[in-house]
Parts: C-alpha cells; structure tokens; sequence
C-alpha cells in the first residue's frame, strides 16, 4: 500500500472559488476536467469536490471565510501551467468558456507555443504546447535577449 492514494500526485493543489458550482462547470468547459468527486451542502455550496484535468488532480470548495479560505480576485490566485495538444485550440477553447485573455499564443524562446488567461475564480493559466527542443546554450542566450529586451 502507498502513502498516496491511487489517482493523486506527492502535490495536489486545492482551490478556493467564490461559486464552486460555476467553477465545475468553467473547468469542464475551459480545460476538459472530469468532476470525480463532489459534496454539497444542502445549500448547494460546493464543501469538497475533486477533478482531473489529464492526469491530474485538483481539489475545489467554496469559500469559507470564518475558516480562512477565501477565493482570490480574479488574476491575483495562483498559477497553473497545462500543457495541451493544440495550444490554439485549447486557448480559444477557454476563452469561449468564459476566460480572459492576459497573453495570446506565442512561439517561446524555450521551445513552447504557449497563452496565458484568467479565468472566472481568479486563477491563471498557461496553456502551452511543446513545439521545439531548445539547446540550453540557446535557451541562455535567448533569456538574456528577452531581459534586454523586458527590463522595465
């Protein structure tokens, strides 16, 4: 037997959303993710639900603020990165699911075609698609272009 349930990574990451039944709904929609598990409230309040998005695990609840968990603004929650077959696809795919765009799809200097967007409950997301392999001496003299070119 193993200390990590079958199904779950070492690291699962737990969601907070202001409307938990939206959220279910958004990232099914928005990234493909397949409800596993849920337990309502009799309110209907979202107490604990589990997903996957391809092989991974999400764990999702509605706030609870006299228990500390409170849902972030939208863009201010953290940052997930998703890697996809068709960056483009899935991007659009997002955004007609109700995501805001933050950066359209574009060719990397690591070797990723990627897009950010924000979605509903205040998460970010990178969509990317690995389109090329990047040699490390390349990828460093890319970066310190891309910096010369971003100092602010």
């Amino acid at each position: 037997m193993s200390e990590i349930p079958q199904g779950y990574h070492t690291v699962t990451p737990s969601l907070t959303v202001r409307d938990g039944v939206a959220a279910l709904d958004f990232y099914a929609k928005a990234f493909g993710a397949v409800e596993v598990f849920r337990m309502p409230e009799p309110t209907g309040k979202i107490m604990h639900a589990e997903f996957n998005i391809g092989d991974s695990r999400i764990m999702l609840s509605d706030e609870y603020p006299h228990h500390g968990a409170l849902a972030p603004a939208v863009g201010e929650g953290c940052s997930f990165m998703l890697y996809v077959t068709d960056i483009d696809a899935a991007f659009e795919q997002a955004i007609a699911a109700g995501a805001t765009v933050v950066q359209a799809p574009t060719d990397m200097f690591w070797g990723d075609r990627s897009g950010k967007v924000n979605d509903p409950f205040g998460y970010r997301w990178t969509l990317a698609s690995h389109v090329r392999d990047v040699s490390p001496e390349e990828m460093d003299e890319a970066a310190k272009t891309w910096a010369e070119q971003n100092q602010a």
